[in-house]
């Protein structure tokens, strides 16, 4: 999947005005249809099934739905359990680009990634309200790197408080594995299933505080594709299963070096040090030479996020790349205006370009998360910071860590937060 590009100057870019709200379109019917009728063959191949809990207690009823964020596959599987149910479903502002009338019409509210948005909590409040339809959101925003959970916004908690409709959770399992992004999305072969359950209605919402429902969010959103790929004994084949690993997995683990990790076919190895660790066909990593310090991928991101976090408490986290800049203005284009450089460190984020007509800072704390791809849109990893007049894309011309810049950026709103 790609996206439209343009190259410009940056001053031309500074003349464009950011798209206003349009009024919600309701979604359409026979583009629904195609969109279930298309998704059923894919399904098909992942053998797909779904429980449900407590479903009554939202039937027939506008409700919020709040999906777990693992693939492409993640849409195909919500037109699987809602279909032929309505429901807007909001959707990020470069989803839009080249195509904003027909993702209107398939009912998608455009929203800016990782970016406080109060246009958008109207725009839900009256497709549950006025519009009486359902809304489909994944709160994780971006997909997972390692099949855990990531970040969830805590004022999702107030926003259900202020909605006073049903809440509908779909916890997916298998579809990361199906299709995981550090893999560049190679498609394998493993099933795919889901829950569905009505977490919360308004009665009991009324009757929670904000904190318990963010408690009951955590509950909800707690899952680990590695694990239960392991505990149900599902085998994945794939010779390449474990290439791309070295974007989550960039620390060694045996000498500590970190982006000279690299993952091929079935391996992935530290070329400082030689140390070799094959992925089974059960997800779990072995070494072929020494010591395996972490046979469960998931404990050796989390042992990176604390290595990160330490250096964030000592001072010592800064990353300066050199990038090329991409900026999204308006639903028309990605608009590529040249080379830059991009520095993170603990006073946040500054990006300019060549020239210096370009100086953007934004603040540690102004979101709780970074966004960070890999391959965004066939282009290559990005790092993505803006606010609700621009958004920067950053594609660096080196290899770079995009995974840490994400766990550095959770632990420093974190550590300033407190």
């Amino acid at each position: 999947m790609k996206v439209k590009t343009k190259e410009v100057s940056y001053a031309y870019v500074e003349t464009l005005q950011s798209p206003k709200r349009k009024p919600l379109v309701r979604p359409n019917f026979f583009l629904r249809l195609l969109i279930r009728i298309l998704s059923e063959f894919e399904l098909a191949t992942t053998k797909f099934t779904y429980t449900q809990a407590r479903m009554e207690e939202a039937k027939d009823k506008p409700c919020l739905i709040l999906m777990n964020h693992s693939s492409f596959l993640d849409l195909k599987i919500a037109s699987k359990l809602f279909f032929p149910t309505p429901y807007y479903i909001v959707s990020t502002m470069d989803g839009m680009i080249g195509k904003e009338g027909l993702m209107r019409h398939i009912g998608c509210i455009p929203t800016r990634k990782f970016v406080s948005d109060v246009g958008l909590v109207r725009d839900i409040g009256r497709a549950l309200h006025k519009k009486q339809t359902s809304v489909l959101m994944f709160p994780e925003a971006g997909y997972t790197f390692d099949g855990c959970t990531t970040v969830l916004p805590k004022h999702l908690g107030n926003l259900i408080k202020s909605l006073k409709v049903p809440v509908v959770t779909v916890i997916t399992d298998g579809a990361f594995l199906y299709q995981p992004l550090y893999n560049d999305l190679r498609i394998r072969k493993t099933p795919v299933s889901a829950h569905v359950e009505c977490m919360l209605t308004p009665a009991e919402i009324e009757e929670k505080s904000v904190d318990e429902i963010n408690t009951l969010l955590d509950q909800a959103f707690s899952f680990d594709n590695f694990r239960t790929q392991k505990e149900k004994g599902n085998k994945i084949s794939a010779p390449d299963r474990a290439a791309g690993l070295e974007r989550i997995l960039y620390r060694c683990p045996a000498c500590q070096t970190e982006g000279k990790m690299r993952g091929e076919k079935h391996t992935i190895t530290c070329q400082a040090c030689g140390k070799t660790y094959e992925m089974d066909e059960l997800g779990q990593l072995h070494a072929t030479n020494g010591e395996t310090e972490f046979s469960h991928i998931p404990d050796w991101t989390n042992w990176e996020r604390e290595c990160v976090r330490k250096e964030v408490e000592e001072g010592s986290y800064r990353m300066e790349l050199p990038v090329n800049i991409g900026i999204v203005a308006d639903h028309k284009a990605l608009y590529m205006v040249g080379e830059g450089t991009f520095v993170h460190d603990d006073k946040g984020y500054t990006l300019t370009n060549a020239d210096g007509s370009l100086q953007y800072t934004q603040s540690p704390i102004a979101s709780y998360t970074l966004n960070s791809d890999f391959n965004w849109y066939e282009i290559g990893d990005v790092i993505g910071i803006g606010d609700m007049k621009r958004l920067y894309y950053c594609f660096p011309k080196i290899p770079a860590l995009v995974t840490k810049a994400r766990y550095a950026a959770e632990e420093m709103y974190k550590l300033k937060k407190n």
